[in-house]
């Protein structure tokens, strides 16, 4: 068990979440475990930060499913919740932001007066214009890691597609918990990133021996061939999905749209006929 002198976290996973899976909320549950093991850390909870659907990946269903599948799926969590500011902004942010963000706003969640003052820590609204550092200090240094696979973290070495600003942010304020995946080699790329290398104490890469290769790509693919998921995603989500008929490329809604679609085509069609006729 870990002790009151232990850094308290909040573990943060941002990411499209299309759909939920098991592997998702067993993230979790790896991390906290390796966390506690360490008997440097107390885990206080866990985030789930869907992306803003101004994100445009493709195949990305709207921000509302995917935060109810998300609420749907964390039903039999006592500490892991779904946040939907990153949803609700009226455009794309940043990962480093979505954590500045919750930096500032969430550990005040965590954090009883009883708590503070066993602490040491005088709670107390920060001043206006005071420092992200000084309002850690007022929230009893909780600390905000980022929850990833190594897959994002291999995305640090792409070309142009995470600032160095960024980076050096998240990993240098923030820190990472990184789980492996089977074929991933993330102690390379730490190696071979400056900004990685220079923060590599506050990078904590977590083995799971239990491999387990579900993703929401191959969920998706599965349901656009009307195959089984279930036991893949939880099943309040498999229910969801099936109410809701997403993601099936043959489902009533998606050959509504596209006989909506020819309808359009052919009367188009005919009134360049008709117009072509008339003249």
């Amino acid at each position: 068990m870990a002790s009151s002198s232990c850094t308290r976290v909040l573990l943060l996973c941002c990411g499209s979440f299309n759909p939920i899976t098991n592997m998702h909320l067993r993230m979790f549950e790896i991390a906290k475990d390796y966390l506690h093991r360490t008997g440097n850390y107390k885990v206080l909870g866990g985030i789930i930060s869907p992306v803003n659907d101004a994100y445009g990946k493709k195949d990305l269903i709207d921000s509302v499913h995917r935060l109810e599948m998300c609420r749907l799926a964390l039903q039999s969590s006592d500490w892991i919740k779904v946040d939907s500011w990153e949803c609700e902004q009226n455009k794309w942010h940043p990962t480093a932001k979505v954590l500045k963000h919750h930096q500032q706003t969430t550990p005040a969640k965590y954090t009883t007066n009883k708590d503070a003052q066993s602490r040491g820590v005088k709670r107390r609204r920060p001043n206006q214009g005071e420092s992200t550092q000084a309002q850690d200090q007022i929230e009893g240094d909780i600390e905000i890691k980022l929850l990833c696979g190594a897959d994002l973290l291999e995305s640090f070495a792409v070309p142009g597609l995470w600032s160095d600003q960024d980076m050096e942010y998240i990993v240098n304020k923030h820190g990472l918990v990184v789980i492996t995946r089977e074929g991933s080699n993330p102690h390379k790329f730490v190696y071979e990133s400056d900004v990685l290398y220079r923060n590599s104490t506050n990078i904590h890469i977590v083995t799971e021996w239990i491999y387990n290769e579900v993703s929401s790509t191959r969920i998706r693919r599965a349901l656009s061939r009307n195959e089984s998921i279930r036991y893949l995603v939880p099943d309040p989500v498999v229910q969801y999905i099936k109410s809701n008929e997403l993601y099936h490329k043959d489902n009533n809604k998606y050959q509504k749209t596209m006989q909506g679609c020819c309808l359009c085509v052919f009367i188009h069609a005919f009134q360049v006929c008709w117009q072509g006729f008339v003249k």
